[in-house]
């Protein structure tokens, strides 16, 4: 019985590939095949068909809706069932096994199928593409286009298992059949002896690329020349990569279209990211100056629950001894933030994520924030620091990478080093040597001057830091911090509060 299941589960996915890659001919008999599993399940032929998308299909068949909402569950649960179960729920599991397998194929299908290699995009083509993929976020748990949690999947940066285990990784064992991560914990998998061995990072590089396909497919200037048409395309870090290499080549109603896409993304990305700086930046109470004895420090919770003792039930009144008060947050000299970022080309989605943190940081009391910009030419756009969007349209991707000279263009902005924190995002290939760049890093850091040197803060696609520098910042005690633009909140807490 155990047999019988991989080897029709194993007939869904190889009907899944010749789909994928236009082999009709090849495939005829896993179509036929598979189309006889979907009769037996009573599920609908269309569950088969590339063309149709995931929406169309739950709105002609919504009792399909949960299979769709639900994550991929381990092989190993399946399994341990098998062991464990009589013919009867073996024949429950088996069917659920299968339907399973055909809800993940049609995923994949949608994500990766034949519409994807059509000549021309639609924008609506595009948008529902993105639709499409969310729901293989949802299925695997987590965020393969490095989109802010609001906008894309709603899951944030989990993992691909389907629990919660530490690795990023959908591995599977085909000698034992169990699926399995890094750390042990369970994941996801599409069937035993399938050799599906593919990272989280591996899958997020192979969507971006695509992504990036499919819009140079779409003719995106002469899609927002038409309002119509510019209104049913969804922002993405894609999308802005192209508007902001572009942006040049527009005027009009393109531009006006390209401008209010950038803003919406923006302001998207900017409300995820406030409330992580909301949730990380607390200032600490000064407890050795007694609170201000006025009305609008009064803590009257604590008040209430410090004189629960003079209750008096007969009178049913509290009376209040003792009045308490809130204390103040510690006074300190403004932190100066320096944000210095690297605007070549592979960095679109550091400036993007960078320039929004630097706008909000910059609304905190007591944070006096400087952003520059630099490929072989440096920018100040400290004027701008609090309209992201202005930056974006002043910035010009490209060129090469100078970061010695923006970071003495920023060292002339430091008044006071052991109260300025200098944040340099780069990928930290210098156009000029390593060495002069590397020593004159360390000055800084030896004046006082807390350095935090950032080599990508997304998480999206492939990313590649000099893994010279990478070793030097290392030994010197200022590592490269790379991923969630979390990691650069919390670090920048240390210095600010």
């Amino acid at each position: 019985m155990e047999s019988a299941i991989i080897q029709r589960r194993q007939v869904i996915y190889w009907r899944l590939l010749t789909a994928m890659f236009s082999l009709d001919e090849q495939g005829e008999n896993f179509h036929r095949m598979s189309a006889e599993i979907v009769d037996e399940l009573g599920l609908p032929q269309l569950i088969l068909d590339p063309d149709i998308s995931i929406d169309d299909l739950l709105r002609r068949h919504p009792e399909l809706v949960p299979d769709f909402q639900q994550r991929i569950i381990p092989e190993e649960v399946i399994e341990g069932l098998e062991e464990n179960s009589q013919n009867q729920e073996l024949a429950a599991t088996e069917k659920y096994s299968l339907r399973r397998g055909l809800v993940f194929s049609k995923m994949l299908l949608n994500a990766f199928g034949p519409n994807t290699q059509t000549n021309q995009v639609t924008a609506q083509q595009y948008s529902q593409w993105l639709k499409d993929v969310g729901y293989l976020e949802r299925a695997l748990g987590c965020n393969l286009r490095g989109q802010a949690p609001s906008i894309a999947s709603g899951q944030g940066n989990s993992k691909l298992a389907g629990n919660s285990g530490d690795s990023g990784h959908f591995q599977k064992s085909g000698k034992t059949g169990q699926a399995q991560n890094g750390t042990g914990g369970s994941s996801a998998s599409l069937g035993k002896g399938s050799g599906f061995n593919i990272t989280e990072e591996q899958l997020r590089e192979t969507l971006t690329a695509l992504e990036g396909e499919l819009i140079q497919k779409m003719a995106l200037r002469e899609v927002l020349q038409d309002n119509h048409l510019a209104s049913q395309i969804t922002p993405s870090m894609a999308i802005v990569e192209q508007l902001l290499r572009d942006k040049g080549n527009l005027s009009g109603t393109a531009l006006k279209n390209a401008k209010r896409l950038i803003k919406e993304y923006i302001d998207q990305l900017a409300e995820v990211l406030r409330l992580q700086v909301a949730q990380t930046v607390t200032g600490k109470l000064d407890y050795s100056v007694p609170p201000k004895r006025v009305f609008r420090n009064l803590d009257l919770k604590r008040t209430i629950w410090k004189n629960l003792t003079n209750w008096n039930p007969d009178e049913q009144r509290l009376y209040v001894d003792r009045l308490y008060y809130r204390h103040a947050s510690k006074k300190k000299i403004p932190t100066r933030m320096i944000v210095v970022v690297d605007q070549s080309g592979s960095m679109v989605d550091a400036m993007v994520q960078c320039t929004i943190l630097a706008s909000i940081f910059a609304g905190l009391p007591n944070v006096d924030v400087h952003l520059i910009a630099f490929d072989t030419q440096v920018i100040d756009l400290t004027p701008w620091v609090n309209d992201p969007f202005e930056v974006l349209l002043r910035t010009n991707l490209g060129g090469g990478t100078y970061i010695y000279s923006a970071l003495q263009e920023a060292a002339q902005k430091i008044l006071s080093p052991q109260n300025t924190a200098l944040v340099l995002i780069s990928d930290f290939y210098e156009g000029g040597s390593d060495q002069v760049l590397f020593d004159y890093i360390k000055s800084l850091k030896e004046s006082g001057v807390h350095f935090i040197p950032v080599g990508a803060v997304m998480s999206s696609g492939y990313f590649s830091v000099n893994q010279w520098f990478r070793d030097k910042l290392k030994e010197l005690g200022t590592p490269i911090l790379t991923g969630s633009p979390k990691k650069l909140i919390q670090e920048l807490k240390k210095v600010i509060v």
